[in-house]
């Protein structure tokens, strides 16, 4: 080997070593869905404004970038899920419920730097899933247990939903839905308030048909009481002068008629001629 070539050659050699050694940290593949941020150890440290969108992009070996699925997720806890498993909360009595819940999140992509800088790539178990259980079990543990099975399940619900969403958004988390899948109540606390569930429905149905035929009764007094005062209204203006004026009217009207007939002039009470047809 000639000397004069020797320093170029090693250094070839250990350019290429270098590379196959940190060639996989040098191009790092950012894919659809993902955003990434940058770390520097040897210059400005953790970069928290530019954020790299997908594609490939060339870093230096020692620095190091971190990639974050900005996408919806969802979590479910529930009893068949074995990672999230369903809750177990308290009501406002001290009695023990559980609950299945889902929820959907993501991070704010523009704010990933800031997100990793408190919490790191492991948000979800350190922020996500503690704040939700949380929510959770402060918003149930103002209600009885017959207001969270029943009556005011939706309010429960967006309450949970409303705690949750504002502590989250503080730290870069957008939630998009807090759904109560399902609450499983002790057998006998369930039967006892479906029971009376039951026996509410009756009772509003019972009213409900109370309330009609009341309504109906009204509607006859007052139809009664108008066709009353009509006829009352129509004998105060017929009058004997009015009756004996109608009663010649009706025979001068029948006097013009071309049928053959007889008129007898009564000389009753009222007067009134007295009309003999041949039909």
């Amino acid at each position: 080997m000639n000397k004069k070539f020797r320093p170029f050659i090693i250094v070839a050699a250990i350019a290429a070593i270098l590379l196959v050694v940190f060639g996989s940290t040098t191009f790092v593949i950012i894919k659809p869905g993902e955003k990434g941020i940058i770390f520097r150890p040897w210059g400005s440290g953790l970069d928290t404004k530019n954020i790299y969108s997908a594609g490939v992009e060339l870093i230096a070996p020692w620095n190091e970038m971190y990639v974050y699925d900005v996408r919806e997720q969802s979590i479910e806890f529930s009893a068949a899920n074995s990672k999230f498993a369903q809750m177990d909360v308290l009501d406002k009595n001290g009695l023990t419920i559980e609950v299945e819940i889902t929820v959907r999140f993501y991070p704010v992509f523009s704010q990933i730097g800031h997100l990793h800088e408190t919490f790191g790539t492991d948000y979800v178990k350190k922020l996500v899933i503690p704040e939700v259980r949380s929510s959770v079990r402060k918003v149930m543990g103002r209600y009885v247990a017959e207001e969270i099975y029943s009556t005011k399940r939706k309010e429960v619900e967006e309450a949970i939903t409303n705690e949750t969403t504002a502590i989250l958004k503080q730290n870069n988390i957008e939630i998009t839905a807090i759904l109560v899948r399902s609450i499983i109540l002790p057998p006998d606390i369930k039967k006892a308030i479906e029971t009376k569930l039951k026996q509410e429905q009756e009772a509003l149905a019972y009213t409900f048909l109370l309330d009609k035929e009341k309504s109906e009764a009204e509607r006859r007094r007052i139809e009664a009481d108008g066709i009353a005062r009509y006829n009352g209204i129509i004998s105060a203006s017929l009058t004997d002068n009015i009756l004996k004026q109608k009663g010649i009217d009706a025979t001068l009207e029948l006097a013009k008629s071309p049928n053959a007939k007889v008129i007898v002039i009564g000389s009753s009470k009222d007067g009134l001629p007295m009309i003999l047809g041949n039909n």
